[in-house]
């Protein structure tokens, strides 16, 4: 999972991808500026309301870190592209053993870390070992809890041994960053392989990139990226009408749009978006243990109304937790649809005709407060009362997360593919369904993406019916730029934001 302003505490599977060689160079990138010839010397201002919380994402760096960091600062063995292909990057080659247990991995030569000191396999494995410790916070550490040992026969090679099959290795090392072993306060500091090095950080304010000329593959485009820092969508969209910043990483004022869209010195991107909004009820609480009090929450709330009245035009409804670019979509969003008839049935059936009371734990941060707001409204035409208990992100992520200390919660979680999350009962919101269990750990065994396809999708419809969590909306991306820039990410898939493609005119 991957959730918003907060860390990056778990995560996803996916499907074993194409892999092909690459630098940094990638697809899905957006704009097309015209006029004038792109300058190599440019600095590439870009707004964002997601400060890193610190610059390691192995301890709660949260989601800006990701967006900074990813692939600009530091790389993997894979990467991610921003259409969701998964590329070979510091792995020129990679063997599978007939058992699928062993991984051997070949790592690309002359790879220098912005420190000087030549990446060795010894760095992979310190990286690797880094993400499943303890104390980790990663977004895969979960996943690559398999590794049951990492060897390092010589510089270039690393062998890694699975405790049992999983289909989703090579695509759960497209988010681990490859790290100097020997690098200190990397909360504050870095040294990764990527194509820009850390400039300045200002906390509250900016964090900048400069270009890396001892970098192994192409040169980023710019040379320098600065990322600034802002509190509300207001200030971010002044920023960008006044040219503080060229490009905006995910618009959250739709009301400000038409002043941009109007205007030809900019370009409103709609991409494609894997952030869902959950109201997530804590199945293993009472009243949440019963399937049919969560099914009539479900269908008491009009999705469709809230998704306006935050969003306008924009944005999707899902009714799982699934995407339509995830492999194993479907569209389920009559499942527990919105029905307030049917709700107090269910209501009364559970035993609960009269209603019930409960707290709602809300992140203090848009559109959070918006749709607490709503929900209680909502939920109070079938006889349920909200109590919205606002909070922090750290206080989410010690009383929701950690301690499991709630009732019902709002949040975002950022990652594709991360329906899995619901084939562990030990997750926050405690859904235990050992049909689900199975089918998931079934499904990371397969032995093709079309297996583990058609499982996938049992375990989503089978959640939906059981109404797991209210699924609430899918976000729109949407990235809105300056037209004198081109190739910038239009999708910005699971928060990264790759700058070093992206040209300025002028």
């Amino acid at each position: 999972m991957s959730i918003k302003k907060t860390s990056l505490y778990a995560t996803a599977t996916a499907a074993t991808l194409a892999v092909t060689l690459t630098a940094c160079g990638g697809s899905g990138s957006g704009g097309n500026a015209s006029g004038g010839t792109a300058n190599k010397d440019a600095t590439v201002n870009v707004g964002s309301l997601y400060e890193p919380q610190n610059l390691d994402n192995t301890a709660g760096g949260g989601q800006g870190v990701t967006e900074a960091l990813n692939g600009n600062v530091y790389e993997g063995l894979f990467k991610l592209t921003d259409d969701g292909k998964v590329e070979k990057l510091l792995a020129t080659d990679y063997k599978v053993s007939g058992d699928g247990l062993t991984y051997t991995f070949t790592l690309r030569d002359g790879v220098k870390f912005h420190s000087g000191k030549t990446l060795t396999s010894e760095d992979v494995k310190y990286s690797l070992e880094k993400v499943i410790a303890d104390d980790s916070q990663s977004a895969r550490k979960n996943n690559l809890q398999v590794i049951k040992d990492i060897a390092t026969p010589d510089a270039r090679t690393v062998k890694v041994t699975l405790s049992k099959k999983s289909i989703s290795f090579v695509y759960n090392l497209s988010y681990v960053w490859i790290i100097n072993s020997q690098a200190k306060n990397l909360k504050t500091t870095e040294d990764g392989t990527g194509p820009y090095q850390l400039g300045k950080w200002t906390r509250g304010s900016a964090l900048s990139l400069d270009r890396f000329p001892g970098y192994w593959g192409k040169a980023a485009t710019n040379k320098k990226a600065v990322f600034h820092y802002y509190k509300d969508a207001t200030a971010l969209n002044n920023a960008l009408l006044t040219g503080a910043v060229d490009v905006v990483t995910s618009e959250q004022s739709p009301d400000a749009l038409d002043q941009f869209k109007s205007n030809q010195n900019y370009k409103v991107n709609d991409g494609d978006s894997t952030t869902k909004l959950l109201l997530a009820f804590n199945d293993k609480a009472k009243p949440f243990t019963d399937v049919k009090v969560r099914q009539a929450v479900s269908s008491a709330i009009d999705d469709k109304k809230l998704l306006e009245s935050v969003w306008g035009g924009y944005g999707k409804l899902i009714g799982s937790m699934v995407p339509p670019t995830d492999p194993w979509y479907e569209d389920l969003t009559k499942v527990n649809a919105y029905d307030p008839a049917r709700a107090k049935k269910l209501l009364a059936e559970a035993g609960y005709a009269k209603g019930f009371s409960f707290t709602l734990d809300t992140p203090n941060y848009d559109p959070h407060p918006t749709a607490a707001t709503f929900i209680k409204s909502e939920l109070a035409k079938v006889g349920v009362n909200v109590k919205i208990n606002t909070i922090t992100p750290d206080e989410w992520y010690t009383k929701v997360y950690k301690n499991h200390d709630f009732s019902a919660t709002l949040q975002e979680h950022v990652n594709d593919r991360d329906l899995v999350w619901y084939g562990n009962p030990d997750f926050y919101w405690g859904y235990d369904n050992k049909q689900v269990t199975q089918w998931v750990e079934q499904a990371e065994q397969a032995s093709s993406t079309a297996e583990q396809t058609e499982l996938l999708k049992k375990v989503n419809r089978k959640t939906a019916e059981d109404a797991a969590s209210d699924w609430l909306y899918l976000y729109p991306q949407i990235v809105v730029a300056s037209s004198k820039l081109s190739g910038y990410p239009l999708n910005g898939l699971n928060s990264q934001f790759y700058v070093y493609d992206i040209q300025k005119k002028g």
